[in-house]
């Protein structure tokens, strides 16, 4: 065998395999297969849709599963859908994301109604890239094992019906038409011989147009039935017979080809079995090049010329076989062939305004008349649009409860934002910037995309001021945070208590009427390679200051799209955030001692000032006083805190350890002191009150500021070991808990020194 024999051997395996993958079934074998995968093998569009997101994008990520406020806005890793694989990738924010889950949710528990579902958003947000790596990964997954489908197909065997009816019981009217069949059947085959076609097959096959699901062939009167013999009583069978998502099992009618042959069968062989026995099932593949699935229009495709798709040939053997005078007739729409599948409608404009408009009746109705039979339609209908299109169909009132709008604006979470840069820029561009200055470059884009003020914003905070060395005066960096699922470890207590569901969900929902102005994506990648290309020329990385300056002195014209005094606000934020990288990266209490501390402050609260006790936890002798409460309260709530409040501040402490932490945590549920909700919380707070005091012994101290200046040099070997200890931990400190590199480490913390950032931001 020559090398050319065996790599077209080797190929010709291959695609033998891929062909014998999925083999047309037997009516009764795929009613095997159906018992044995129920959930997989009964299913409609809808629920194929939605498997197939949910098998590429699992199950979400939430950073807070015990905050008892959580309105479950969480992060779904939406890369295998958009990114893997494609040639396009479409990057999913948070925002979106959640969005088109709860979307896909919604089709799987409740009966699917005919509706369009609109795609809306801006120029230039990514619409098309979307749904075309969308529809490529819905091909894909249809036609793996996972997401196979089957449809009906008919084999109608030529010796059972030739035989079924004997000349001697019909009607001479009817022997007039056997003959006229009989003599198109002869003409039909010498036709076949002259083109030296293969002889004629025991069956004629015959695929359902529409693509119906095998269980439709059942009748409807007797589905029920069927399927409670059929089935054990276990899950499946509770669901199918119960929840709304299978309503389409019951109460859908077969396409009208398939019933008239169906009836057709019935009249002449008088026995339901050897109807059955004529079912079959095959794959139900989506080819999206040819139509079969999965067909998309855009505006300049031109409305077809033939509204009604026949097969003569097909039609002559159909007659020939059944001999029904034309009762089965062979005609069906282009919609047919996306029946079971998607339709879609890439921008509403131009001609694929008026296929809007004629899918209007479809879509309420669920039918479509060709020429004189009605056919079903139940497909998954979309559609994009821009804001601007929406004119073009506001005239049609009746059509408003028909369409579901699903907004997809420019990306509004900061995380997704950098992400793109990365991919387009390579991922080695981290390299080229301090820490958070990346990212803070994302927030200078979205800021341009919200909307400057937020109602439900300023009726939670109230008035801005109080977190002016954070924030800017419009919130949007608090906004930005919560939209990347994060909450900012500045927030008061008040304002973090105060941060109901309720508020969550308003301001999420405030999302669907932010980023459709503003930068665009495409601005936003043009002004970041015009940033790298400018700053990018040496080994110093980017600094906060370069970006700063980027855009209120390089590039004002940027600028003055902004907010008014954002640049500032986040410089200010970006000063505050070092500020407490440093104070964690000097950080080196023990950490065994501070649980301790806590646990004693605990079991203390439930004692009067000024009696002795063991405490039941650390087996510590406590000598509780006021000096002791003082002492621990300083830290738990800063030194400046009134009386009155530490007292109330203890008998809340007292009050929930009786009631939830001991009764509930320890005593019912066992867990140990260190695990409850209530030791977690004043852990956070003692520490964090800590870190704020870990800087003081350092201010004053000339000797440290000059010491890490000198790092990396001779002259560091000067300085006593005390100081090089304390140096060489906070560098480390940096470089392994913030990603920063050694020189990145030794800059900003020259940055929070020459600025006294220290001072500059006393405890918030």
């Amino acid at each position: 065998m020559n090398k050319i024999d065996k790599v077209l051997q080797n190929v010709s395996h291959h695609l033998n395999q891929q062909n014998q993958k999925y083999p047309v079934l037997r009516f009764d074998e795929f009613l095997t297969n159906l018992q044995a995968a129920p959930y997989s093998a009964l299913r409609n569009i809808f629920q194929v849709f939605h498997d197939m997101i949910m098998n590429y994008v699992k199950e979400g990520t939430d950073e807070y599963p015990n905050d008892p406020e959580s309105i479950h806005y969480v992060h779904y890793d939406c890369s295998r859908l958009f990114v893997e694989g494609t040639d396009l990738p479409f990057f999913a924010d948070r925002l979106f994301a959640n969005r088109l889950i709860s979307f896909v949710k919604a089709f799987k528990s409740s009966a699917q109604q005919n509706k369009i579902y609109i795609f809306e958003g801006p120029h230039g947000c990514g619409k098309s890239t979307f749904l075309n790596n969308l529809l490529d990964k819905f091909q894909e997954y249809s036609n793996s094992p996972s997401g196979i489908r089957y449809e009906t197909i008919w084999r109608l065997n030529w010796k059972i019906l030739m035989g079924s009816t004997s000349d001697d019981k019909l009607s001479i009217f009817e022997k007039i038409i056997q003959m006229e069949e009989d003599r198109a059947l002869k003409q039909m085959e010498e036709i076949k011989t002259s083109l030296r076609e293969a002889p004629a097959e025991e069956y004629v096959e015959l695929p359902c147009p529409s693509h119906d699901h095998p269980i439709l062939m059942i009748p409807k009167d007797q589905r029920r039935a069927f399927l409670d013999d059929l089935f054990e009583n276990d899950e499946f069978k509770y669901k199918l017979f119960t929840e709304k998502e299978y309503d389409w099992v019951f109460n859908d009618m077969p396409c009208t080809i398939c019933s008239s042959i169906f009836q057709s069968l019935m009249n002449r062989l008088k026995n339901p079995m050897h109807v059955f026995k004529m079912i079959y099932a095959r794959p139900y593949e989506m080819n999206r090049r040819l139509g079969e699935g999965i067909t998309v229009f855009n505006p300049g495709d031109e409305a077809l010329v033939n509204r009604v798709t026949t097969n003569q040939m097909l039609q002559s053997r159909i007659n020939a076989i059944l001999k029904d005078s034309n009762k089965v007739l062979y005609i069906h729409s282009p919609y047919a062939k996306t029946n079971n599948g998607i339709y879609v409608i890439m921008d509403i404009k131009s001609h694929n305004t008026d296929r809007l408009i004629k899918l209007h009746n479809i879509i309420s109705e669920g039918v479509h008349k060709v020429e004189y039979i009605e056919e079903n339609v139940n497909s998954l209908f979309i559609a994009l649009m821009n804001p601007e299109d929406k004119k073009n169909i506001q005239d049609f009132a009746s059509f408003s409860d028909r369409i579901e709008y699903i907004k997809i604006p420019y990306i509004l979470d900061l995380h997704t934002e950098t992400e793109i840069y990365r991919n387009i820029f390579g991922k080695h561009i981290d390299s080229a910037f301090l820490p958070m200055v990346l990212e803070n470059f994302a927030r200078v884009i979205l800021s341009s995309r919200l909307n400057l003020r937020s109602r439900v914003l300023w009726e939670w905070i109230g008035n801005p001021e109080k977190y002016a060395l954070v924030c800017d005066e419009n919130l949007q960096l608090l906004k930005m945070e919560i939209y990347s699922g994060r909450i900012p470890p500045w927030l008061t207590e008040e304002d973090r208590k105060r941060f109901t569901a309720k508020r969550r969900r308003d301001i999420i929902g405030e999302s669907e009427f932010e980023g459709i102005q503003g930068f665009s994506g495409r601005d936003a990648i043009t002004i970041f390679s015009q940033f790298l290309s400018t700053y990018v020329k040496n080994q110093e990385q980017i600094t906060m200051g370069t970006l700063y300056n980027f855009f209120t002195k390089y590039r004002k014209d940027l600028g003055d799209a902004l907010p008014r005094g954002f640049m500032e606000a986040l410089t200010r934020m970006y000063d505050y955030t070092v500020l407490q990288e440093v104070k964690e990266s000097l950080y080196y209490y023990n950490e065994g001692q501070i649980t301790r501390d806590i646990q004693n402050y605990i079991f203390a609260t439930n004692f009067e000032s000024g009696v002795t006790e063991i405490c039941n936890y650390t087996g510590d002798k406590l000598h509780i006083t006021d000096e002791y409460f003082e002492g621990m309260e300083n830290y738990l709530l800063g030194s400046n805190t009134e009386h009155e409040a530490r007292v109330g501040f203890r008998k809340e402490i007292q009050k929930q350890y009786t009631n939830t932490t001991l009764t509930r945590e320890i005593l019912m549920e066992g867990k140990s002191m260190g695990e409850t909700r209530l030791f977690q919380d004043l852990h956070e707070r003692y520490v964090r009150n800590l870190k704020e005091k870990v800087l003081e012994p350092f201010l004053e101290n000339e000797n440290f500021r000059r010491a890490i200046k000198d790092w990396g040099t001779e002259n560091y070997r000067a300085y006593d070991s005390k100081i090089r200890n304390d140096v060489d931990f906070l560098i480390a400190n940096l470089c392994k808990k913030f990603k920063y590199n050694r020189k990145g480490a030794r800059t900003i913390c020259m940055y929070v020194m020459d600025r006294n950032l220290a001072i500059a931001y006393p405890e918030i």
